[in-house]
């Protein structure tokens, strides 16, 4: 990527289907590069379904050579199940980002809906139609699950906040 250029891969993590997300960053310019989903088979065994995960992840990120990830953090569920199935995948799509030098960003839902919206409180359709807006984009775009778009979501928020963390960040070092 050239030097004013950032392609920020976001993620939104899961087991069942992970969300990804792919934006250009150029200045205040945002470019959609892909968005899709990894989709596991509930079938599988819940380490082939996280090697799948990686290794899907880890061909993503060849292909596309992203510059950062972003990646939502673990909410609090009342679902235990859940909240330890997306830690996993959570874990697993670190990994990967790591293993490949990539710097990574995490983000609550909540700062992904105020960055995207401006309300930390916003439903789904609200984050969809602004994701729209902001990218200039139809809905064809987008693949049916709502984990695509809460991906782009997250690259999104990612872009808004990114400037103010990197320097906040060299104040500290």
């Amino acid at each position: 990527m050239g030097n004013d250029l950032i392609r920020v891969l976001g993620i939104d993590p899961g087991l069942e289907t992970t969300g990804i997300g792919i934006l250009d960053i150029k200045g205040s310019r945002y470019t959609p590069v892909y968005c899709g989903c990894i989709i596991t088979k509930s079938s599988l065994q819940t380490h082939q379904r996280l090697k799948n995960i990686y290794e899907t992840l880890e061909e993503i990120i060849n292909h596309y050579c992203p510059d950062c990830l972003a990646i939502e953090n673990i909410f609090f569920s009342a679902n235990v199940k859940t909240a330890l199935a997306i830690g996993q995948a959570r874990g697993v799509l670190l990994l990967a980002g790591s293993k490949n030098n990539l710097k990574i960003y995490e983000y609550t839902p909540l700062q992904v809906k105020q960055a995207v919206v401006g309300y930390g409180r916003a439903t789904k359709k609200q984050i969809k139609y602004m994701v729209k807006i902001i990218l200039g984009v139809k809905e064809e775009y987008f693949p049916k699950q709502d984990d695509a778009w809460d991906a782009m979501g997250i690259a999104l928020c990612h872009a808004s906040m990114s400037k103010f963390i990197d320097r906040v960040d060299s104040y500290l070092k």
